[in-house]
């Protein structure tokens, strides 16, 4: 007689039980490892010193060259960095990174996951992406110079372009693309403008009648009759306006492969710095980011908590934030980074120079809710 007969019949089960789990876990490990997910990985980018230069060409013609060149007016020497900050983004429109690259990103500091549709809209593609992160740089860079040289109380005459009018809009068969908006039922939008300006005038005139609107087509100045129209409770024309400025001297801003509107602020401290006696930075390693207004106002971008990161690994120990962008920066800043929050280009530059005075930083406003 056998006793224990059945033991060895339960033992084998276990162990092909066991086997399967680990067999499966084996084979959703290698899933996860191949197959996409429907998110994007935020990581550090580059970082490029706007006091300094870029190397640009391959091989033989590669050569260093100044990211911001002035000529038709005195510059003076700068030192230290005054860096913009830069976001790398792993996938695009249509190749996503794995689960398992994404369940890693979820626990490294200096990452982010975020859903693939926030950078990509449905039915964008890669090139269109591109092309808008082209065009926003490029307008950044204009605002930057335009907000240098008013901080700086030097006239820069403005012009509000025209560039889309959207189709059945108020504006559709009246305003055309390439007209310059001079005026809007009186209010003069030629000196210290920008897009915000006109939306302002519109708002205020308001949908109950027509409105005088200046422009100027062709060389030809002409005064046409638009009645705005509402939309999510807000009067507008339908029109997308670019601001043009008039500048005094040239400045070349030349930075290759690089996208989006946030270096705006430090591209502006940058030229303030060039065509100011003194050291601005005081001769630190100071980095930033942010929007900026042809008035200076100094808004909100994205990856504030990357950009922090690319920032300390490359020597960076003074920070300046947007104001708007503070909530993403409590509880995240890396350690040996001061953050000072920054609403205006005013306010930037002031903060710099009491810094390179050497006084206290302890009037300075900090990110800190």
């Amino acid at each position: 007689m056998t006793l224990f007969a059945p033991e060895p019949r339960r033992r084998s089960r276990a162990r092909t039980l066991g086997w399967a789990f680990v067999i499966g876990a084996v084979v959703l490990g290698l899933l996860a490892s191949f197959l996409p997910s429907p998110y994007l990985i935020e990581v550090p980018g580059p970082v490029y010193n706007t006091i300094g230069t870029q190397e640009q060409g391959q091989g033989k013609d590669a050569k260093e060259v100044e990211l911001i060149q002035i000529s038709g007016r005195k510059t003076y020497p700068t030192s230290g960095a005054l860096d913009m900050l830069t976001v790398g983004v792993q996938g695009d429109a249509t190749h996503r990174p794995s689960w398992t690259s994404v369940i890693r990103a979820l626990f490294t500091k200096s990452q982010a996951v975020v859903p693939a549709s926030q950078i990509y809209p449905p039915g964008t593609t890669n090139e269109q992406i591109s092309q808008q992160d082209t065009a926003d740089m490029q307008q950044s860079q204009q605002s930057a110079v335009a907000a240098a040289l008013v901080q700086q109380d030097i006239p820069v005459p403005t012009e509000l372009e025209v560039g889309t009018v959207q189709k059945g809009s108020a504006a559709d068969g009246t305003i055309e693309k390439g007209d310059v908006i001079r005026a809007f039922d009186g209010t003069q939008l030629t000196e210290d403008v920008d897009a915000s300006s006109l939306r302002a005038a519109v708002a205020k005139h308001g949908t109950s009648s027509p409105a005088t609107v200046t422009i100027e087509r062709d060389g030809t100045e002409r005064q046409v009759r638009v009645t705005p129209r509402e939309q999510d409770g807000t009067a507008l024309l339908g029109v997308g306006v670019v601001e043009r400025y008039d500048f005094p001297f040239d400045v070349k801003i030349t930075l290759q492969d690089v996208g989006g509107p946030s270096a705006g602020m430090m591209f502006a401290l940058g030229i303030i710095d060039e065509i100011t006696p003194g050291k601005l930075n005081g001769g630190e390693h100071v980095a930033g980011t942010g929007t900026i207004t042809a008035q200076g106002q100094v808004g909100p971008i994205g990856g504030i908590r990357q950009k922090m990161y690319g920032a300390k690994d490359a020597g960076a120990t003074i920070f300046l934030a947007p104001a708007d962008n503070c909530d993403e920066v409590v509880g995240h800043v890396p350690d040996g980074l001061d953050v000072y929050k920054v609403g205006t280009l005013d306010q930037a530059v002031t903060d710099l120079q009491t810094i390179a005075a050497g006084k206290s930083t302890a009037g300075l406003a900090r990110c800190t809710s």
